[in-house]
């Protein structure tokens, strides 16, 4: 389900979960490196409870903003609108960015409190070389793809659990971690822990992860076209019921652009005894709307023409994020 939310709800709601991620990412590592001198050991609990924590942050938030968490994903979904398919205005992705990058420090210094540690210590653990530049352009890239590609082919529904599983796996097989997500790097530079960044750090690695996203957006594009013409799932020209709108990866679409229309474009042009409507709005064929609206109601059958991924309103659950 969707929820039909204003952009100061769906704002906090990436706030709070950005929070909860960092809260979730930090303490987690705080008190794997408490119990145990083993770092591997650490870094096996630290990755499980991140991906546990994200998958279930994702599905909790997905429906009422999108649950990007993270300014990578919420940049892909600003492009997807600029580029003709479905996704956040600019002053939403400003709002949606701003409001990810204080709740990752908010729940930088909640973590640190929780652990009787003094809040607002930064980080000391500096994280550079090329190296690790590149494992984090592998993964974001990766992530971006994930969340594409799955969004594509309408395979939306799976999004939480196929980020976490990655964000646990990319934890592992990238030199870097996996940070894959800016405000996550800036939330961890407030902590002087476990999974902490310095801050002479932050530049490289928010570059990385930006030219990260970059990259994943053009092999989605590449592998499974632009959002217009993404692919349809084999065997079924409606099996996911998920619309292009995850396809942008992400973002609010089905919430923000859901007007006064979005209801009246349900069934339009169809009469009680399924003749057409004589209204403006009516189809040659008693179908969707042939107006400007036409394909944006919400769960509406299409009487008319067979439906193309553009036509097929799908929950909003496209998601995004990393820790």
């Amino acid at each position: 389900m969707t929820i039909d939310a204003s952009l100061t709800r769906r704002a906090t709601a990436e706030l709070i979960g950005t929070a909860g991620l960092l809260v979730v990412v930090i303490g987690s590592g705080i008190q794997a490196a408490s119990l145990s001198r083993d770092t591997g050991v650490a870094l096996v609990a630290n990755s499980l409870a991140s991906a546990i924590g994200l998958g279930l942050i994702i599905t909790l938030f997905g429906p009422l903003s999108g649950a990007h968490l993270n300014p990578v994903v919420t940049l892909t979904s600003w492009w997807a609108r600029r580029t003709g398919g479905q996704g956040l205005d600019g002053r939403d992705a400003l709002v949606y960015t701003v409001a990810q990058t204080v709740g990752a420090i908010g729940g930088a210094l909640l973590a640190e409190a929780m652990f009787g540690r003094l809040p607002g210590t930064f980080a000391t653990r500096i994280r550079g070389g090329g190296h690790l530049l590149i494992g984090e352009i592998v993964a974001t890239a990766g992530l971006v793809l994930v969340i594409q590609g799955l969004g594509r082919i309408g395979r939306a529904k799976l999004i939480p659990a196929a980020v976490a599983a990655y964000v646990a796996a990319a934890i592992w097989f990238t030199s870097s971690g996996s940070f894959a997500n800016p405000a996550g790097t800036v939330g961890r530079a407030f902590s002087d822990s476990f999974t902490g960044i310095a801050p002479q750090s932050l530049p490289g690695f928010v570059a990385a992860q930006l030219l990260g996203g970059i990259l994943g957006l053009a092999l989605a594009g590449m592998l499974y076209g632009t959002d217009r013409t993404a692919l349809r799932p084999a065997g079924s020209d409606t099996a996911s019921g998920v619309g292009q709108d995850a396809g942008s990866g992400i973002g609010s679409d089905a919430v923000t652009d859901a007007g006064p229309d979005a209801v009246t474009d349900i069934a339009p042009g169809v009469g009680l005894d399924g003749a057409p409507d004589a209204g403006p709005d009516a189809g040659p064929e008693g179908g969707r709307s042939a107006g400007p609206d036409a394909g944006s109601g919400i769960g509406g059958a299409e009487i008319g023409p067979e439906p193309t991924m553009a036509d097929i309103a799908r929950p909003n659950t496209r998601l995004g994020i990393t820790a």
